[in-house]
């Protein structure tokens, strides 16, 4: 078990560094502008705090591409649903045995590490799409990597890394930790917003 609160607080502490302006700026998910990037942040925390309390969702199967269909309410509710992710996964039953997210059926422990990985890294997609910095625990950052780096070396016909994320992309030798975890989810790391 680890605890997801520091990585829910710094995306909390980042949501309040977003402007209305920034809504329709791109970000590293192509084709995903900020909008869509924190639409897609509201329904996974959802999604994984289902998981964790091993409860379906009203929907199933693989989720919905975001959209613009953010609720208007946003700034408040997001924060709220990401604390109750971190609750959730406070709880030692979450970790146990299996459970589904997006039509995907994981032990809880992979469940656990998407769910921090989905957090993260779109926390850094947000930040680097508004001109913010985030900070990123080394510990979590070590986990990411190795959880990805074992994904990525299975002998499964399809691994985990595959199916979620695209293209891995190729860094320096001299690459941080968080920074090959970026690449492993087919991030560009030096990625910046265009200049507005």
């Amino acid at each position: 078990m680890f605890d997801f609160a520091p990585a829910t607080r710094e995306a909390t502490r980042l949501l309040q560094g977003i402007r209305s302006e920034h809504l329709d700026g791109r970000t590293p998910c192509e084709k995903w502008p900020v909008v869509q990037v924190l639409n897609h942040l509201h329904g996974l925390s959802q999604a994984f705090t289902a998981g964790a309390e091993k409860r379906p969702l009203p929907f199933d199967g693989p989720p919905p591409e975001p959209d613009a269909g953010l609720p208007e309410n946003w700034r408040a509710e997001l924060p709220q649903l990401l604390d109750g992710l971190a609750a959730a996964w406070t709880r030692p039953e979450a970790w146990e045995g299996m459970t589904q997210v997006g039509g995907v059926d994981m032990p809880g422990q992979v469940c656990a590490l998407v769910a921090l990985d989905e957090v993260v890294v779109h926390s850094w997609d947000l930040a680097v799409a508004t001109g913010q910095t985030i900070a990123v625990d080394p510990a979590v950052a070590a986990t990411l990597l190795e959880f990805w780096s074992a994904q990525d070396t299975d002998q499964d016909d399809l691994p985990l890394r595959s199916v979620i994320f695209g293209e891995v992309v190729q860094v320096v030798d001299q690459a941080t930790v968080f920074e090959q975890v970026l690449a492993l989810t087919g991030r560009d790391p030096q990625w910046r917003a265009p200049a507005s």
